[in-house]
């Protein structure tokens, strides 16, 4: 590869999050739903100056834009996927990435573990890597549990601590989502502190068999409830959502983007100044 290889990678939203059980090891199993999202990060990709297709040592580098990122750029994931790759043994000369963040951070929305499957994914049929879906799937899991997700987005139903996946035949097509995603930050660490885990009432595939106006009520994000207690804000945004004539609304993940499901383009962006939105349909 001589030119620079654009590529863009999108991320999820979670159709309802039920915790059901605290596992012996410290982690929760759980069951969601990841629907796959058209808000996406920018890459491109190079081979430093110099570096050969047979040479596999050397120093990528990392260049960022758009939304900010905290953190050492060597710990972003772009940069340790393309270690693993070398680690398991494929040959990868240095490359260098820029990486234009569209998609929040800390927001529910996979945007991190999109960008290292994808920088997987391009890289391997780039260089002609020997890598199957499968086995491209396998590898990024060592980077969090729904990196393998993004390797070929289609909505599944997640179990396990979110890394057991199961296709399923949901569209949610004609549809308009709108993301809004405030100045809220929300550990890991908050987020299972205040989760009671429990089997739910209504099982999450059931429900979204069901029309989306009828999901209220029954499809639920148990994060939502000490997350809300915690930061108003977020209960907040959702009820604007359904006063905005939104169909269904949830918080994605352990937050803190909400999103609502509308049956028309919603005109509701001053509704949420000062925060970050995205409408979209899907």
């Amino acid at each position: 590869m001589n030119n620079p290889h654009f590529v863009k990678t999108g991320c999820k939203i979670n159709l309802g999050l039920n915790i059901t059980e605290r596992r012996p090891d410290g982690y929760h199993n759980l069951q969601t739903i990841f629907y796959p999202v058209p808000l996406c990060d920018e890459l491109t990709i190079k081979p430093l100056p110099g570096a050969s297709c047979s040479e596999s040592e050397g120093e990528d580098t990392l260049t960022l834009g758009g939304h900010p990122l905290e953190g050492d750029v060597r710990d972003n994931l772009v940069l340790r996927a393309l270690r693993l790759l070398r680690q398991e043994g494929f040959s990868v000369p240095p490359l260098h990435v820029d990486l234009r963040k569209v998609i929040p951070s800390g927001a529910g929305l996979g945007g991190g573990s999109s960008d290292a499957a994808c920088i997987v994914r391009e890289v391997a049929a780039l260089y002609g890597l020997p890598l199957t879906e499968e086995r491209m799937e396998r590898l990024v899991a060592k980077l969090g549990a729904d990196c393998p997700f993004f390797i070929n987005p289609r909505p599944v139903y997640a179990e396990g601590i979110g890394d057991v996946f199961t296709p399923i035949s949901l569209s949610l097509k004609a549809w308009y989502l709108m993301l809004v995603k405030p100045e809220v930050f929300v550990s890991t660490r908050e987020a299972y502190a205040g989760v009671h885990p429990h089997m739910p009432a209504c099982s999450l595939l059931e429900t979204a068999a069901l029309p989306v106006g009828q999901w209220e009520g029954r499809m639920v994000n148990d994060f939502e409830e000490s997350i809300f207690r915690n930061h108003p804000l977020l209960a907040e945004i959702k009820a604007e959502l359904y006063r905005q004539g939104a169909v269904y609304a949830a918080m994605s993940g352990s937050g803190s983007t909400l999103f609502g499901l509308f049956r028309s383009r919603p005109d509701c962006a001053s509704a949420f100044a000062g925060h970050f939105t995205f409408v979209c349909q899907l």
